[in-house]
C-alpha cells in the first residue's frame, strides 16, 4: 500500500515543452495566437526541432497543480500514463524531483508519451500544439484502492473525460469516496471540455464532488449561465465548494450562501500565463490541508498566481514560496 498523502492527482500526463517565440513563428506554423491544436507525433517532432532553447518539464494542468502543491510542502501523489521513452522519463524524473509520489510506472508498449509545445509570445500569451499520445491510454484498472492509497483529496482533471476510460475512472474514484472519508475535487479544464461532457460534469458536480476549481467561462458553461450574477446564483445551489478564478478581477469562492471575494495580486511584469490557474489551485488546496480559512486559502492562491506569471513555466521555486507573508 502506498504511503499516505494529502492530495492525489489523476490526469493526462503530458510533457510541457516551453519556448518563447514571436508572432511570425506562429504564422509560419499556421497557429492562431492563444489556441490549442492537436497534432500528430511526426508534426510534434518537426515542431520541436524548430523551437529555440526549449524548456522541458512534466505538465498537464493537474500534474502542474500536484507538483506545485508538493513545492509548498504538501504530501502529494500522482496517477497518469506515460511510456518508457525519453519523454516519459523526463515526466517522471521531474515529478519525483518535486517530491511527488508517482504511482503508475511507465508503459513498455503503446503510444509515445504525450507532449504539449507551449509557444509563448512577448505579451505572455501561450499557444499550444499538443500530441496526446500515451496519456489517453490511462486505464480504469490503474485507478484503484491500492494505487490511490490513503489520501485526503483526490483531484480529477476534466480532460480525463476525453479519454476512452474516462467515465470508468471517474466511477472508480466515486466508488472509493463511498467507502472512505476522501474528498473529490474536480478541475473543469476548459469551457469546451465542459461543453463536450456537460451531462457528466453536471452529474458529478451535483452529487459526488466536494470542491470545483474553474475559471469564469468554465463555471458559466457548467451552470448554463451568461453573466456573473446568474453564475454565482447557480453555483450556490451546488452542494460543494466552488472556487472560481476571474483573471485580473481575482477570484470568488462559493459555498452555499457564503460568498468569499478575493482581489487579484496585481503585477506589471507578466512573462507567461501558463499555469496561473494550476498554481492557484495548488496553493488553495495546500491551504485547505493546513486547515486555513477560505479567505486565507484564496489569498495564498492569488499571491501564488501573481508570482508564477512573472516567469516561464508553471513551477514556483521553494525560495519564492518561502517569501509569502500571510495578511
Amino acid at each position: 500500500m502506498p504511503n499516505q498523502t494529502q492530495v492525489i492527482g489523476i490526469s493526462n500526463a503530458i510533457v510541457d515543452i516551453l519556448s518563447q517565440v514571436n508572432h511570425e513563428f506562429l504564422e509560419e506554423i499556421d497557429a492562431t495566437p492563444g489556441s490549442m491544436n492537436l497534432i500528430n507525433e511526426t508534426d510534434a517532432a518537426n515542431l520541436y526541432n524548430q523551437m529555440t532553447q526549449p524548456k522541458e518539464m512534466s505538465g498537464g494542468s493537474v500534474a502542474n497543480t500536484i507538483a506545485c502543491f508538493s513545492s509548498f510542502g504538501g504530501n502529494a501523489g500522482y496517477i497518469g500514463q506515460v511510456k518508457n521513452d525519453r519523454w516519459g522519463r523526463i515526466f517522471i524524473d521531474d515529478m519525483v524531483s518535486m517530491g511527488v509520489d508517482v504511482r503508475l510506472p511507465p508503459a513498455e508498449t503503446g503510444s509515445a508519451t504525450a507532449r504539449s509545445h507551449v509557444l509563448i509570445t512577448d505579451d505572455g500569451q501561450r499557444t499550444m500544439q499538443t500530441f496526446l499520445g500515451a496519456c489517453t491510454e490511462l486505464s480504469a484498472i490503474d485507478v484503484n484502492e491500492e494505487s490511490i492509497g490513503s489520501t485526503q483529496i483526490i483531484l480529477l482533471e476534466g480532460y480525463i473525460w476525453d479519454i476512452p476510460d474516462g467515465e470508468k475512472i471517474a466511477k472508480e474514484v466515486i466508488k472509493l469516496k463511498a467507502n472512505s472519508s476522501v474528498k473529490i475535487a474536480l478541475s473543469l479544464s476548459d469551457s469546451f471540455c465542459v461543453e463536450r461532457h456537460h451531462h457528466a460534469f453536471s452529474e458529478i458536480t451535483q452529487h459526488d464532488t466536494d470542491i470545483i476549481f474553474a475559471n469564469e467561462n468554465e463555471m458559466m458553461m457548467l451552470t448554463q449561465t451568461k453573466n456573473y450574477e446568474d453564475m454565482i446564483s447557480e453555483a450556490s445551489k451546488l452542494n460543494n465548494l466552488s472556487v472560481i478564478t476571474l483573471g485580473g478581477k481575482g477570484s470568488v469562492i462559493v459555498n452555499g450562501s457564503i460568498i468569499t471575494n478575493e482581489e487579484a495580486v496585481t503585477t506589471q511584469n507578466i512573462v507567461d500565463t501558463t499555469g496561473a490557474g494550476d498554481t492557484y489551485t495548488a496553493a488553495f488546496l495546500y491551504g485547505l490541508t493546513q486547515d486555513k480559512t477560505i479567505p486565507e486559502c484564496a489569498h495564498l492562491g492569488s499571491w501564488s498566481a501573481s508570482k508564477v506569471i512573472q516567469q516561464i513555466g508553471a513551477r514556483l521555486d521553494k525560495d519564492i514560496i518561502g517569501k509569502y507573508e500571510p495578511r
